[in-house]
């Protein structure tokens, strides 16, 4: 749960300095602008707080790992959802106000996190699990969208090592296999999910787990 904080505030910390004309740059998301990824944000803090005062009666049946599926191919930007997103961020017109809305959101999702018992059982995605995995599982949620945040922006800071080492060790789980010693965290986080292609070198070195690339979560 310290996890999730530190990364969450880095995150947030990083868009409460970025000047206004970066947030008109690209982001690593496909087809969105920087102020899309923030206006995401606000949506991802609200499910932070709407799921952890949802209380499960039922056993959890996922974890922070199987949280998360692996869909069939990387996202177009085309889906609705993400559509929204973009005229709804679209809508703020500054970006003070897209980033005062994030950190009235955001504070209080933070605070919530801080407060929730790790071991209650919460609902969401039509799925149960405890808080402190569904927290587990937004430390990964945080750092590729931190990475997503600063594709564009060499001068931002980077997520916390602690983050990134974290959300490896998830995307590993998930892929099966230990992605190669020589690979970075944010190389594993990169190319491991599709936000870069792999080098010829970096290819030859996957051997097998490149057949498995990229895992494209949900």
């Amino acid at each position: 749960m310290d996890l999730f904080s530190r990364s969450w505030t880095a995150l947030r910390t990083v868009i409460a300095e970025l000047p206004d004309k970066d947030f008109e740059q690209p982001s690593g998301c496909t087809g969105w602008l920087v102020r899309d990824l923030v206006c995401h944000l606000v949506i991802d803090a609200q499910d932070v707080l709407i799921t952890l005062v949802t209380p499960a009666a039922t056993a959890p049946t996922v974890d922070a790992v199987t949280y998360w599926t692996i869909q069939d191919r990387p996202p177009t930007g085309d889906d609705p959802l993400d559509a929204l997103t973009v005229r709804l961020a679209a809508a703020y017109q500054e970006p003070h106000l897209l980033t005062f809305h994030l950190d009235d959101v955001g504070s209080a999702a933070g605070r919530a996190a801080e407060l929730a018992v790790p071991d209650t059982w919460v609902s969401t995605r039509g799925e149960v699990l405890t808080v402190g995995d569904y927290l587990s599982a937004y430390v990964l949620e945080w750092t590729l969208h931190h990475l997503d945040l600063i594709a564009h922006l060499p001068s931002a800071a980077a997520p916390p090592a602690e983050g990134l080492a974290f959300s490896r060790a998830t995307l590993e789980q998930l892929a099966g296999a230990a992605f190669p010693a020589s690979f970075t965290d944010t190389d594993v986080l990169l190319v491991g999910t599709g936000r870069r292609q792999a080098s010829t070198a970096e290819s030859r070195a996957l051997g097998a787990l490149a057949s498995k690339l990229p895992l494209v979560l949900g």
